[in-house]
């Protein structure tokens, strides 16, 4: 991928879709948040409701649970189908330039690299909104990400 993208996973109340929307502002570049779920209802053919609700923090489960949950004939659960389109949507997105992607399969990290979501030395920065201001936190990203580009 030759663009720079910023990704920003959040803590419910953490400022985190205020923080990605005002550092697309402040950099020109396009902010993908809510406009993700459209996108993603119109390519999976779920509803908008359904994947604002368990499009990014559903709950894999234990192996058992997802045995015998909602999957198709070829044994796809709604999740895998939802996870899949997230997937291919945001990449696609991230292949067109520079943006801002807010939420959106953060759930799935562990599921799928084995990674532990939440785990601080898997991010490049980690900010606490709480502790330094939703400005400050603009301020950052976006003279990080300008810094980068020059």
């Amino acid at each position: 991928m030759k663009h720079k993208i910023i990704t920003i996973s959040r803590q419910f109340g953490s400022g985190g879709r205020t923080i990605g929307r005002e550092v697309a502002a402040r950099l020109g570049i396009p902010c993908y948040d809510h406009e993700l779920i459209e996108k993603i209802a119109e390519e999976s053919g779920f509803a908008k409701e359904y994947i604002a609700e368990r499009g990014e923090y559903a709950s894999h489960g234990s192996w058992m649970a997802s045995a015998f949950s909602d999957r198709d004939f070829y044994g796809h659960s709604n999740q895998d189908t939802l996870w899949s389109v997230q997937t291919k949507i945001i990449t696609e997105l991230a292949e067109q330039g520079p943006c801002v992607i807010v939420g959106r399969c953060a759930a799935y990290y562990q599921f799928y690299t084995d990674m532990k979501w939440g785990a601080m030395e898997q991010y490049h920065i980690a900010l606490d909104s709480g502790a330094l201001g939703i400005e400050t936190c603009v301020r950052i990203l976006a003279d990080l990400y300008q810094s980068e580009t020059n």
